[in-house]
């Protein structure tokens, strides 16, 4: 059991939780999400459908995290509900988007918003999203005319949630057929769209699309920046806590694959957001399997909370800006454990703090248990269990501890 010796945290700490908008907001139909999840074939358990229908429900959400004793709420905005055809912008969700914000610091919750969480329009989807080099252009279009009408209301901001999404993905093994399905998936989107091409990112090879995203994340930084006004933007990092064993590990070349050039514009944002859930053991032919006996989450992976530490210390030294956990979570059906992970966390939190490391927030994936991509809503990260019929929302356990936890103002 890890040993929690609590001390204040510093001074304009955040405690919140994060979620996104396509996993959350229900009916999300001009994402290229939306139609990748009803095509046949399909990579997806099931489609998000109606999802927790946060998008009328915003304000009781936020009510929730704000009652619990948080101060920080991580939101994505959806560029597909914006745009939803190419330069049409909706006045009236962007105004909605707004009133999101404004209910934020109304219950004295810091905003911080992704710009895109994995999700882009249909029609973007379908001119070969961030493979087509002008895509760059058309994502920084967005930023600006998001800012533009939103950035006096937002406390904190990124481009991109996890910007090495793609470098993960392409390390995991997801089973023998699960190149042909995504081919023969994204065949049938192209042909539903009327295009010879459908480019959905968490499907799309890193070669093609990461040159288009570096400039995209430049291009669109420049945008928000511009204001109105004038909030830190970060760079969103999936990170493993990626740990060499044995003699002659390759823990260096995992390293490298899965960050690739991410590190070094991480360097210049001004802060950086790490998300993690676990470790990675590496040896001398590459990845290793939990060790034996191992507990193990339902999204299949080592329970290790430890590894939050791993990686805000990689960030220090690697990176060496401001440290927000953005991300920090665990899928089970048991509340104790969730409660025990959390606490885990926390106590990592609170050594690196000791070691002089500047860790900024506490984020928890997730407030609700939300549409979790391929898996569905099999996956349950929440601190909020989710009626699917009814939407009726009840808090678990662990969210009246995180909550106890962050009124407190001790880590």
């Amino acid at each position: 059991m890890t040993e929690r010796i609590a001390a204040a945290a510093p001074n304009g700490f955040l405690w919140g939780t994060a979620i996104s908008a396509h996993q959350s907001e229900g009916n999300n139909i001009n994402s290229d999400a939306w139609l990748c999840e009803n095509v046949s074939p399909t990579l997806y358990r099931e489609g998000s459908r109606d999802g927790c229908d946060s998008y009328n429900r915003f304000e009781e959400d936020i009510a929730i995290a704000a009652d619990l004793g948080f101060n920080c709420y991580r939101l994505g905005i959806e560029w597909a509900r914006i745009e939803p055809e190419p330069g049409l912008f909706s006045m009236a969700e962007l105004d909605r988007v707004r009133r999101l914000l404004e209910a934020c610091h109304r219950r004295g919750l810091a905003p911080m918003v992704t710009y895109n969480h994995f999700t882009v329009p249909r029609w973007f989807a379908a001119r070969g999203g961030f493979e087509v080099a002008d895509g760059a252009d058309l994502f920084a279009r967005f930023a600006e005319r998001a800012t533009r009408r939103l950035g006096d209301l937002i406390s904190y901001a990124s481009t991109f949630n996890e910007a090495n999404i793609q470098r993960l993905i392409a390390q995991m093994d997801l089973g023998p057929n699960s190149r042909a399905v995504t081919d023969a998936m994204l065949a049938q989107c192209a042909k539903a769209s009327g295009s010879d091409r459908f480019s959905s990112l968490l499907f799309a090879p890193v070669e093609t699309t990461e040159p288009v995203l570096l400039d995209a994340h430049v291009k669109a930084v420049s945008a928000m920046k511009a204001g109105p006004g004038d909030f830190p933007i970060g760079v969103t990092l999936t990170m493993q806590d990626i740990q060499g064993v044995g003699k002659g590990h390759i823990a260096e070349t995992v390293i490298a694959l899965l960050y690739g050039p991410w590190l070094d514009v991480a360097r210049t944002a001004d802060f950086v957001g790490v998300q993690t859930y676990t470790r990675v053991l590496v040896g001398s032919s590459g990845r290793l399997p939990p060790p034996e006996g191992a507990e193990m989450t339902a999204a299949g992976y080592e329970f290790y909370p430890q590894a939050l530490g791993g990686t805000i210390r990689f960030a220090a030294e690697r990176i060496g800006r401001p440290i927000f956990v953005t991300e920090s979570g665990i899928a089970t059906d048991d509340d104790t454990r969730r409660i025990a992970y959390i606490d885990a966390a926390l106590s990592e939190v609170r050594l690196c703090l000791n070691e002089g490391i500047d860790v900024k927030s506490y984020l928890y994936w997730s407030l609700l248990d939300n549409f979790e991509w391929t898996r569905g809503y099999h996956e349950h990260f929440g601190l909020v269990q989710v009626d699917r019929e009814t939407f009726t929302r009840a808090l678990k356990p662990s969210a009246r501890h995180l909550g106890a936890i962050a009124r407190s103002g001790r880590i």
